[in-house]
């Protein structure tokens, strides 16, 4: 063999392992960290109705340091349904809507990456207009690293105000954004997002308004749908990322919520979880553990 044809040969295998290197291997799901969370329908719920012990009971819970989870994670389906049809906070119900969707969630890291897989059963369509013509389906999920007011205790809650498009009477295109939300000091919500016309994903974030870009943390985003069953699969790095990204360091833990814009719906006509922990390598709803 001419020494042409050896570095012609070495090139290729060093090319080879290099690809290789690229290709992100699934994590076992049987040992993934798994919860059942249920997203419900917010209806026309911002955070300032929540603080507000008039209109919310639970004001007063949260200002004791009580996190939406305690007072109704066991009455989610009932709280979602009343919503839905209109017998709260929702002065424009969409008949045939779902008041609430089941959410399989796992999540799992190998050190390197993140992975968070949901998995859900479509509701039957309400059949109304399609705000999103292009995306049957969306899904999203935000991470913050407890710099955020109320981030703790309400999720991403923190992020729905009552000056926002969609909500009833306002006027303007403001998006979603945080309370003194600053990406130099780390006052913020980091932003996927998955849409099945692309089946891709966006990586942006949450600080003074929503930006659906600048993060570098996103690997892949997947989803597909067999039969009734949607599963939607993220894989992000756990550090060294962009504008608006979260390093995600083992041993702490880290406040999560997902949406899912289901039925081509968007902005608040959306089903959103509560705010949950998720650890890595530490304690919370969702214990990541390493495989």
């Amino acid at each position: 063999m001419t020494n042409f044809k050896r570095t012609t040969l070495a090139t290729l295998m060093l090319g080879f392992v290099a690809l290789a290197g690229n290709v992100q291997a699934a994590p076992d799901w049987s040992k993934a960290a798994s919860r059942t969370i249920t997203a419900v329908y917010p209806g026309n719920s911002p955070i300032e109705w929540i603080r507000k012990g008039v209109d919310h009971s639970g004001a007063r819970g949260m200002k004791k340091g009580e996190t939406c989870v305690v007072c109704h994670e066991k009455e989610a389906v009932d709280f979602g349904q009343r919503i839905v049809l209109g017998q709260k906070v929702e002065p424009e119900p969409i008949k045939g809507k779902a008041g609430s969707i089941p959410v399989k969630v796992e999540a799992a890291h190998d050190g390197t990456n993140l992975y968070l897989r949901f998995s859900w059963k479509q509701p039957p369509s309400a059949g109304g207009s399609k705000m999103d013509a292009d995306n049957p389906v969306k899904v999203a999920f935000m991470l913050e690293a407890n710099k955020v007011e109320l981030a703790e205790l309400g999720g991403c809650w923190s992020t729905c105000h009552n000056d926002l498009r969609t909500i009833p009477g306002v006027k303007g295109d403001k998006t979603k954004y945080v309370k003194d939300g600053s990406l130099a000091n780390g006052v913020f919500y980091d932003l996927l997002q998955w849409k099945s016309k692309t089946n891709k994903g966006t990586d942006g974030y949450v600080a003074d308004k929503r930006v659906m870009e600048g993060g570098k943390l996103l690997v892949d985003a997947k989803g597909e749908q067999k039969g009734d069953t949607w599963t939607v699969t993220f894989t992000r790095k756990l550090t060294g990322g962009g504008e608006g990204d979260i390093n995600l360091e083992s041993g702490k833990a880290y406040n999560f919520g997902f949406a899912i814009h289901d039925d081509h719906t968007h902005g608040r006509y959306h089903h959103v979880s509560f705010g949950y922990k998720l650890g890595i390598d530490a304690d919370g709803d969702l214990k990541v553990t390493k495989q």
